[in-house]
């Protein structure tokens, strides 16, 4: 059963699969050759499914793994559309970068929407097993949450699991089973919270907090800091902040500082053209070499 939806003008498949490192972890799969990006996603009332996502002219093709009913189709466009940033506006965006020379390629590249899960719960969980660790650490927690706890859909892929399943097991679960460290009780707590409704995490999509009020309920997660809230942040469509770390810093200075690591401080004001997009622009410009322009359009 496949599914056609429309993408917008300045959509560029390519750009958003490899935005950044989600579609490497699972329930996500990638096969490079074909562009292909696999994910298995929950029913809730129903078995999960897989569905292969390929581009098309204008649009992506959604391949489902069995036959759906109109409501599970509606959940399963709804739950791609959110992923791949479809009902974004990214005008604004593009006509600030348009007037630079340096970086008016985001916009004629369709560059910007950053691949995200299904939920803002599962990004969070991501986000907090990216932090002080390598990403072959990260890949290993999230596929430990995925095998141990996911529902397995007919050809035994599994979902990422939701807060309910994950608050069924206590601090040592995550220590002993996922190896998560000194993040166990953060999976933990935080599970719980979003379980029982004392957290709505999926309410920051649309959230009119301040900025500041937004990153403090954040960083009310044990085990979201800055980095956290600040890389969650753009992947909730809110792009202020920078997010740096060592890779971003040391990538910064390879561009635009002759090598030499520069301070934050430097790094702001280089981006603080971009205004309340700034951390978007940056992140488009230290990614822009992950693909060759010459092979992104179709």
């Amino acid at each position: 059963m496949d599914i056609t939806i429309k993408t917008p003008r300045d959509f560029n498949y390519r750009r958003t699969v490899r935005s950044h490192g989600w579609y490497g972890l699972l329930p996500f799969e990638f096969d490079q050759e074909a562009w292909t990006l696999v994910r298995v996603l929950d029913l809730a009332d129903a078995d999960p499914v897989i569905v292969e996502i390929s581009s098309r002219s204008r649009g992506i093709n959604i391949s489902i793994s069995r036959r759906v009913g109109k409501k599970a189709a509606a959940r399963i466009e709804r739950d791609v559309r959110h992923m791949f940033r479809l009902d974004d506006d990214l005008s604004e965006f593009y006509q600030s970068v348009t007037a630079d020379p340096d970086f008016s390629w985001v916009a004629q590249e369709g560059a910007g929407r950053l691949l995200r899960s299904p939920t803002v719960f599962e990004d969070l969980v991501k986000m907090i097993c990216t932090t002080n660790c390598s990403w072959a650490l990260t890949d290993k927690m999230v596929t430990a949450l995925v095998n141990k706890l996911g529902r397995a859909a007919t050809d035994g892929r599994k979902t990422f699991p939701d807060a309910r399943a994950m608050a069924e097991k206590p601090a040592s679960f995550f220590r002993d089973q996922i190896r998560a460290g000194y993040r166990a009780p953060y999976m933990a707590e935080l599970a719980q919270r979003v379980a029982s409704g004392a957290l709505d995490v999926e309410a920051w999509l649309t959230s009119e907090l301040p900025l500041s009020d937004l990153i403090k309920e954040m960083k009310s997660v044990k085990g979201v800091g800055n980095y956290a809230a600040e890389n969650l942040l753009k992947l909730i469509g809110r792009y202020d902040g920078l997010a740096l770390d060592s890779w971003t810093r040391a990538k910064f200075a390879t561009l635009h500082n002759k090598g030499r690591i520069a301070n934050d401080k430097k790094i702001a004001r280089f981006y603080s053209r971009f205004n309340s997009w700034r951390g978007l622009a940056l992140w488009c410009d230290l990614t822009r070499d992950w693909l060759d322009p010459e092979k992104l359009m179709e």
